[in-house]
């Protein structure tokens, strides 16, 4: 049993199976939808609107329209729901705050921060975050 505010960070899903996951584009917009391909090496994914879509339903997103791809529980989230942006006890990597031009801030850990690399991964320090994870674009932060 986990004490509470231990952090899990689960790893992307096996390959072929889906990552739920909130699109969050430079303009605004807000995608949501199912990666069976994301990789934090490539310049595209597909995204599809349900886990059993065709192919062809899919929409191919490119990361360099991107601020973030936030993984997710479900796609309702808790929108009364305030997350803490204090973390107790570092359970892996180093603290990270990121603020987007957006004003939008993510508290977390990483274990991969590079300025050179496309993004990087964002483990949010609130355990009970509808966040599992966040893939932050780095040219999308301040």
């Amino acid at each position: 049993m986990l004490s509470e505010g231990t952090i899990v960070a689960t790893l992307p899903n096996a390959p072929g199976q889906a990552n739920k996951g909130v699109v969050a584009f430079l303009d605004g917009r807000r995608l949501k939808g199912y990666a069976f391909n994301f990789s934090a090496l490539r310049e595209t994914f597909r995204l599809f609107p349900t886990e059993t879509s065709h192919h062809e339903e899919g929409t191919d997103i490119l990361m360099s329209d991107l601020k973030a791809v936030f993984f997710v529980k479900t796609f309702e989230g808790h929108p009364e729901y305030h997350e803490s942006d204090t973390m107790n006890q570092l359970k892996h990597g180093r603290k990270i705050e990121v603020v987007f031009p957006d004003g939008e801030k993510i508290v977390g850990s990483t274990e991969g921060y590079n300025a050179q690399k496309l993004g990087f991964y964002v483990f949010p320090a609130d355990p009970n975050s509808n966040n599992i994870r966040v893939f932050a674009i780095n040219k999308a932060k301040i």
